[in-house]
């Protein structure tokens, strides 16, 4: 029972030893060569040893550079809304109209205490004439009597008298004057009522400050339009810029100016983008740092899009060799060496692609000839 189990065991051990033997490590070249007379080679190709920079990827948005919220200044129901996402403005387009009635009744009602105030300022007018007339004759009247009195022809009683009536007149007059007064201070004050009230119905047409294209709707018609509360946002110009959270590890290798690689996967580009903004301090709860980095004019960019800025880390060596002069079978990749008329196949292993090229991690050197095949 033991010799076979001993035999058994050999057995195991024999089958795993020749698996192990399939393995096949990058490097690795296949034992029979050929001429390249033996084999159709569509061209050759050099492998090249490249210093390559290891970015980190900071997670963004794409947004306006400029931004403007539209809001409403007074308090009114929103009657229409002439625009749409998307749609392009040009200055001074109404956007927006509330509901003036309100307003329209207290312009009016301002205008007929207006009117009613300047009548009032007639009438007291009138008054202070007339109040001027009688008191112009009552003070005559009073000082000729302090004259005769004082010449003993007429008596006292008569002085009384006309010294009453001239304070009376008096009274009057002053009375008039202060009507006068009062109807101008109402003229005033029905004035300023009518001006707010008129620039209160020109805030109820609500226009562009200035060109640009509607980014968002955040209002219907029938909702109540309040100041504060934002009705539109318009992108006021065409250009955007990326806003990403770099972690504060790495905020030391960013600064303003820099020209930073900007990766938009919806659009499968990469473009340029310069470091407009950092904002000097950082999220508490992510622990980065927001950085503004502006785009260049891009066909089929738009705000609302997801980017990620790359943030240069290190910088290491790197094999790179044309995508077509690499041959997969099955999982393994393979090139072809050319060396004068000898091809020998090697097996390698590739890792990122760059604009054609592909990154070998192990198996060539970078000095290498490589043969494609058809």
């Amino acid at each position: 029972m033991k010799t076979f189990y001993f035999l058994g065991l050999l057995f195991i051990l024999i089958g795993i030893t020749g698996c192990s033997g399939d393995v096949i490590d990058p490097g690795t070249e296949s034992p029979p060569s050929v001429t390249a007379g033996d084999t159709a080679v569509t061209e050759t190709v050099q492998a090249r040893m490249e210093t390559v920079t290891e970015a980190y990827e900071a997670i963004g948005t794409v947004r306006p550079l400029t931004e403007t919220r539209i809001e409403a200044q007074v308090t009114a129901q929103i009657r229409d809304i002439a625009v749409s996402a998307g749609d392009p403005v040009e200055k001074g387009a109404v956007l927006i109209r509330l509901d003036d009635r309100q307003l329209q009744a207290r312009a009016d009602q301002a205008r007929q205490a207006l009117t009613a105030a300047q009548e009032q300022l007639r009438q007291a007018e009138q008054a202070q004439a007339a109040a001027q007339a009688g008191f112009t004759q009552a003070k005559g009247d009073y000082e000729r009597s302090k004259n005769l009195h004082a010449a003993q022809a007429i008596p006292l009683q008569k002085l009384e008298q006309d010294k009453s009536i001239f304070l009376q007149a008096k009274a009057r007059l002053n009375q008039a004057k202060s009507g006068i007064s009062s109807a101008t201070a109402g003229i005033r004050q029905a004035e300023e009522v009518i001006r707010e009230a008129e620039i209160a119905i020109g805030f109820t047409r609500i226009q562009a400050p200035e060109s640009g294209v509607i980014l968002e709707r955040l209002a219907d018609p029938g909702d109540l339009a309040i100041p504060g509360k934002p009705l539109l946002m318009i992108q006021t110009s065409g250009f955007l810029r990326l806003e990403a959270h770099v972690p504060e590890g790495l905020i030391q290798k960013v600064t303003p100016g820099a020209s930073l690689e900007a990766v938009i996967d919806s659009i499968d580009r990469t473009i340029t983008a310069t470091v407009d903004e950092i904002l000097p301090y950082a999220d508490p709860l992510t622990r980065t740092f927001m950085v503004k980095a502006s785009l260049p004019h891009l066909t089929g960019l738009y705000p609302g899009m997801f980017g990620k800025l790359k943030i240069p880390v290190a910088s290491r060596p790197m094999v790179q060799i044309p995508v077509r002069a690499v041959r997969n079978v099955g999982q393994l990749e393979l090139v072809t060496l050319a060396d004068g008329e000898q091809l020998q196949t090697r097996y390698i292993k590739t890792g990122r692609r760059y604009d054609g090229w592909t990154e070998v991690l192990s198996g060539l050197s970078g000095t290498e000839t490589l043969a494609v095949l058809p």
